[in-house]
């Protein structure tokens, strides 16, 4: 049980008594509601319910304060309780209860704050990226796949059951503009006058693709008709692209449960219905398809919406909007409880319809919209506008191989997804404490090589090899059930409390879609273990000190991995 519960369960308990003997005379009991005090001068934990109460008691907040503290039974989480203020109920804890997390972390390892969540609200898909496979991942589209995939991680220890998705969007007009775009090119290169159209794909990487094909297969297609060849090239510039992005999310270490593709929405099946048709009935029997002007609309005004939408021309084809629709009623029929997306910015404008179709169907709420901003790109404070190499926009591939993914990874996720990030190159590649992420995997490698000298030398050589885990290296030096009592030095207490605040800490970013507060954990844990490490030698001649403070440090290794792990980042054990 989580500290913050026990502390609950114990104020909770305090305010039944109190009601119980007559103390406080109340109806109901509000909530313990404990927060941390800005001040750690005023404990580790405080209660505000005493103020909350003080209506319902008919008494001053400090005097409901008394009684509840008064009632407290006897336990070993809490050293010392004062009421301050108006009304505060301040709680200091005792020195081990702060011990039992060391011990807690080391049995529990990996599986440390982990959560559960209810039936019913547990199976989520999450869809991320989903660029068109018509171009290069740029920068914008690196913070999506750091942030779905981090915010995936943290859920799934949260409780959740999290499937991950990437919507490729080849379906459509830009897939014949992409086709037709290379099919030019590829004339050009073989001597032909042909210019490309207005509304084309222009980036050199059109002209590399087009290049590719002259290389494998020469002058194969110059014979063909404009409409065989734009064709043809749709289809092998798709795939050529499709396969970039699935090795750049594969280097970004981001993996995907399934890759969706629109074109699957439109296959119909033996009974002659595909997705679409099965959205768009569904839709239907609710009474929110008309027919008008000879087109095929969602009344989405109906339900909120600033105006009806269209789903399928008077010409017969189908809008992007018809896409969409199918494609969440499909995500829906596949059984899951709650869907969220990852959008940049620019398509704010699209959340109100999109919303009011899952209500459409009786799900309101189902569907979740998470809005991030962009990345602006700097070098030593100047802003980069293109790319040294080809002279256009940078892309995310070339971010990664200058600047390595466990800094991206990191930086991308260090700021909430409504703020844009200023993201500098230089700074992300300096290797000292001025770069966060270095500050963080520089604390996991110095208590691996605190380890490492704490041990026999035969196990040393064999964990710096990699022939055994640090873990196994730890358990071969630290006893299991030692004896923890000698941690009391404020070092060693503020590295504990903040250990104890993991689980909280991961059922919020869980619960607020915010992997970035994992960053900021990282960093404020790593600077208490440097703390702790200047002020508390752990290898002293004391066996029982050495022995505890080694558990702690092991303890502290083991929180700041799965923190890194969850963002997505290495934890080096040599640097």
């Amino acid at each position: 049980m989580e500290i913050r519960e026990q502390l609950e369960n114990i104020i909770d308990e305090a305010i039944a008594a109190a009601r119980a003997d007559g103390t406080l005379v109340m109806d109901e009991a509000p909530a313990a509601a404990l927060e941390r005090p800005r001040d750690e001068a005023n404990g580790d934990w405080a209660s505000t319910v005493a103020m909350r109460s003080a209506k319902l008691a008919k008494k001053s907040p400090r005097d409901v304060a008394q009684a509840i503290v008064d009632h407290i039974p006897a336990n070993d989480v809490i050293a010392s309780v004062e009421i301050a203020g108006p009304g505060f109920i301040n709680i200091r804890l005792s020195d081990a209860v702060l011990q039992g997390v060391v011990r807690e972390v080391r049995a529990e390892a990996e599986d440390f704050g982990r959560g559960t969540v209810p039936e019913g609200e547990r199976k989520i898909n999450l869809e991320y990226v989903s660029a068109n496979p018509t171009g290069p991942f740029h920068v914008g589209h690196g913070r999506w796949a750091a942030l779905g995939d981090a915010m995936a991680r943290v859920m799934e220890h949260a409780g959740y059951d999290v499937y991950e998705e990437f919507y490729i969007n080849d379906h459509g007009t830009q897939m014949d503009v992409f086709g037709n775009s290379v099919a030019v090119r590829y004339m050009q290169l073989l001597g032909h006058d042909v210019e490309m159209p207005e509304q084309c794909y222009g980036g050199s990487y059109v002209a590399d693709i087009a290049q590719g094909i002259i290389d494998r297969e020469g002058r194969k297609y110059e014979d063909m008709t404009d409409e065989e060849r734009m064709s043809a090239f749709r289809e092998i510039a798709y795939q050529e692209m499709l396969d970039l992005q699935h090795r750049v999310m594969s280097r970004m270490g981001t993996t995907f449960d399934r890759w969706f593709s629109e074109r699957s929405l439109y296959v119909e099946d033996e009974t002659g219905e595909s997705p679409v048709s099965r959205s768009l009935k569904a839709m239907e029997d609710k009474g929110y398809v008309k027919e008008e002007d000879g087109a095929i609309w969602f009344r989405s005004s109906a339900l909120g919406d600033e105006k009806d939408r269209v789903m399928i021309k008077a010409n017969g084809e189908m809008t992007y909007f018809m896409s969409d629709v199918a494609y969440h009623y499909d995500k829906k029929m596949r059984g899951f409880d709650h869907l969220i997306n990852i959008w940049g910015a620019d398509h704010h404008g699209y959340v109100k319809r999109c919303e009011c179709m899952l209500e459409a169907w009786g799900w309101p709420g189902a569907l979740e919209i998470v809005l991030g901003q962009l990345v602006n790109l700097y070098r030593d404070g100047e802003a980069v506008r293109m790319s040294k190499r080809t002279g256009e926009m940078v892309t995310f591939e070339e971010l990664i191989d200058e600047v390595g993914v466990d800094a991206t990874r990191y930086l991308m996720l260090s700021r909430s997804s409504d703020q844009p990030i200023d993201f500098d190159i230089e700074a992300a590649k300096k290797k000292d404490s001025s770069n966060p992420v270095y500050y963080v995997q520089y604390a996991h490698a110095r208590i691996c090589s605190i380890l490492r000298k704490a041990a026999d030398p035969a196990d040393a050589a064999a964990a710096e090899a990699g022939e055994i885990t640090m873990g196994e290296l730890a358990a071969r030096i630290i006893p299991e059930d030692c004896d923890l009592s000698p941690l009391t030095h404020e070092s060693e207490l503020a590295l504990m409390r903040k250990m104890a605040d993991f689980g909280n800490l991961i059922a919020l970013a869980a619960r607020d879609r915010a992997p970035f507060r994992l960053t900021h954990y990282a960093q404020d844990l790593a600077a208490l273990f440097h703390q702790f490490y200047t002020n508390c030698h752990v290898l002293v001649d004391d066996a029982a000190v050495q022995t505890a403070r080694l558990a702690l440090v092991d303890a502290t290794r083991i929180v700041l991995a799965l923190t890194l792990n969850l963002l997505g980042v290495s934890a080096p054990v040599k640097m």
